[in-house]
């Protein structure tokens, strides 16, 4: 680990003049994923500024538009804090069961929401430095596009890079059509849609999302929605603890009778960005939830996915994991 300046602050507005002063700077809350990429040598900042100690933990309930009943995380609020709120798990149940699936509870006891939001790929082509890679070094190569490429996209890539991403929590956001609110270094803040927060890689797969520099994330939110009597979360993974997701699926539907009202999926373990099945969505609305209907959503689905070498699995895992997820819904 390189030499870095550690620089406390306790309020937002020091924080932003720190971070916009050095562009070499980062944020550090949790820090559950920054320093061991820093240990690694993938993150090199100079300074630290610790934002641990702001006032931004808040889990409350706000009105959404003119919608009240929506709720607001705080950016700081940690993961354990949040999954565990009578409100999150009456309200909004998917969230909890996302969060819980994800990581340790060590890790979930210092990880805070908004650096949830923050965490970077696991691919391992990143975490090596002595391997090439896009995201770690533009313009060096995708090692993972013609490597060991198992655990990575079937959505989404590009040339530049095949990587995942691997928030759970995410996943489930994208699903409850949250939003995030960030605050400038101007002293505006901005609302930026979770499905606009993460990229694509495209052509510069080292920006994960569409923060700038210096920005910093204060909130999610989540509008009031009618989903928590039929939502589930479904990870697959290799063992049934501490391991990133082969898929995962966020299912939440809103029935009308027996007749699908409205229905929220997202992917996890399948993007570069939490994956809005869109096509799926489309498919089930106004239909009868029957098994019949979930198989024929997610071959819809998952017609559109471009498998690498080794990931051909996941088209067919993918197919089974958002009908497994959507009868579960069903059940609850």
């Amino acid at each position: 680990m390189r030499p870095f300046k550690f620089t406390p602050t306790t309020t937002i507005s020091s924080a932003l003049k720190f971070a916009s002063a050095n562009d070499h700077a980062h944020f550090l809350a949790g820090g559950t994923n920054l320093i061991d990429l820093m240990k690694e040598g993938v993150a090199q900042p100079d300074e630290l500024i610790d934002i641990g100690n702001l006032e931004l933990v808040q889990i409350k309930t706000i009105s959404f538009g003119n919608n009240f009943g929506g709720v607001s995380l705080g950016a700081l609020a940690k993961n354990t804090a949040t999954a565990n709120h009578p409100l999150i798990r009456q309200q909004f149940p998917l969230l909890s069961q996302a969060i819980l699936a994800g990581a340790s509870v060590q890790i979930r006891n210092m990880a805070t929401n908004g650096g949830n939001l923050m965490q970077r790929t696991r691919c391992s082509y990143f975490y090596d430095v002595n391997m090439p890679c896009n995201k770690r070094t533009p313009g060096t190569g995708c090692g993972a596009k013609e490597g060991i490429n198992r655990m990575h996209a079937i959505f989404g890539w590009s040339d530049q890079c095949v990587a995942v991403y691997p928030s759970d929590m995410a996943v489930a956001l994208a699903a409850l059509d949250a939003v995030v609110k960030v605050q400038q270094a101007n002293g505006k803040a901005r609302i930026i849609p979770f499905s606009d927060f993460h990229r694509l890689p495209g052509e510069n797969p080292e920006l994960d999302n569409t923060l700038q520099h210096g920005e910093m994330i204060t909130a999610i939110e989540i509008p009031k929605n009618n989903f928590s009597a039929h939502s589930h979360y479904l990870k697959v993974r290799d063992r049934a603890s501490y391991a990133f997701a082969l898929v995962s699926v966020a299912a939440v539907l809103e029935l009308n009778g027996n007749t699908i009202k409205k229905v929220r999926l997202a992917l996890g373990g399948v993007a570069h960005k939490p994956w809005r099945a869109i096509v799926a969505e489309s498919f089930l609305l106004g239909k009868t939830p029957s098994t019949a209907n979930f198989e024929r959503a997610a071959a819809a689905e998952m017609e559109r996915a471009k498998p690498l070498e080794h990931n051909k699995f996941k088209i067919e895992l993918g197919k089974r994991s958002i009908v497994r997820a959507l009868e579960m819904a069903m059940k609850k």
